[in-house]
């Protein structure tokens, strides 16, 4: 292994470690107070308590849940440990979203893979019913064995996207270069295990194990505090008080350096780098951002 090899395992395992105490430490919402289970027939369970929440998939169907409020920005923080085992063609999308087809969209989606392949973490950004801006991520650690934390950013500046405190991917506003800018529509919260095995594991080529079912992904430890209610185009940072100093926080150096280490080592697709997709130019925000 090269030096450049092993300072990237020391990295990855500092990151590891920190994101677990990040996990363990953070604030932990109740399931029953902030979401309705919307699908699924029974397959998505809350426990008496409200701290925890599962959803399942087997042959018949699969389940889902959504936020009994809308958000117009915030920093949004779930705890999730994945479908373990022969999760190929299984799909676990955890996203806001608003709706209509001008919506906006900020999308992860942990797409299964077979027995000790790793998962695929796809992130997507949708402005007025566009989308097309995949960029997809294998994880540093396994997502099945321990939950870790799965953070969205959104402020009228930016939007972040972070795993474990640990920034992957940002979607900057370019509007004043005429790239579109989720900031007007509020979002629900969405969460869904479904079966996506026509796509989700190696283009399709890769199918559901039926036998292995029922398929289970466990949430926990949801945090909103830091996030702003919206509807009808207003948002509560307006009249709220409290810190808001998320509301204008971006990259700093650290950040910089780290979503440079994650997508120089664990990046595995760029729209941004898909010259056969985009064989008439690429999208304006990838020469801008």
């Amino acid at each position: 292994m090269t030096f450049q090899g092993v300072l990237s395992n020391k990295m990855a395992m500092a990151l590891v470690a920190l994101g677990l105490l990040v996990a363990a430490a953070a604030a932990s919402g109740n399931f029953n107070k902030d979401f309705d289970i919307t699908w699924g027939d029974g397959r998505a369970q809350i426990p008496s308590s409200g701290q925890l929440l599962t959803l399942s998939l087997d042959k018949t169907s699969g389940s889902g849940f959504r936020s009994k409020k809308q958000y117009l920005f915030g920093k949004i923080d779930m705890h999730l440990k994945l479908v373990p085992g022969n999760s190929a063609g299984t799909v676990t999308a955890y996203y806001l979203s608003s709706l209509g087809s001008a919506h906006d969209e900020i999308d992860f989606e942990f797409l299964g893979n077979l027995s000790g392949d790793p998962y695929t973490l796809h992130t997507n950004v949708f402005t007025q019913g566009k989308g097309n801006r995949e960029q997809q991520f294998h994880l540093w650690f396994d997502p099945t064995k321990d939950f870790h934390t799965y953070s969205i950013l959104w402020n009228p500046q930016s939007i972040i996207f972070s795993v474990d405190g640990t920034p992957i991917r940002e979607f900057k506003n370019l509007e004043s270069k005429g790239v579109a800018f989720p900031k007007s529509q509020a979002m629900w919260i969405y969460s869904s295990l479904w079966n996506a095995d026509d796509w989700a594991t190696r283009g399709g080529l890769v199918k559901t194990d039926w036998t292995q079912a029922p398929f289970t992904a466990s949430y926990r430890g949801f945090n909103d505090e830091q996030a702003c209610v919206g509807s009808s185009g207003s948002s509560s940072c307006s009249s709220s008080s409290g810190d808001k100093s998320w509301l204008s926080q971006s990259l700093d150096a650290t950040g910089q350096q780290r979503i440079k280490w994650v997508q120089k080592n664990y990046m595995i697709y760029n729209y941004c780098a898909d010259t056969k997709r985009f064989s008439q130019g690429f999208p304006p925000e990838c020469s801008l951002s």
